[in-house]
């Protein structure tokens, strides 16, 4: 997905702020929970 696809898709559908899903090669996070998130990245 490309950045402004991404950004169409945030703008569309405000729940994917609230509840936000990372996809990365080894990793998924779903959630924002920042200290999980600080760790991960």
């Amino acid at each position: 997905m490309s950045l402004d696809e991404a950004i169409k898709l945030l703008a569309t559908d405000g729940m994917l702020i609230k509840r936000p899903i990372l996809v990365g090669e080894d990793i998924v996070l779903v959630g924002f929970k920042e200290k999980e998130w600080e760790e991960m990245l």
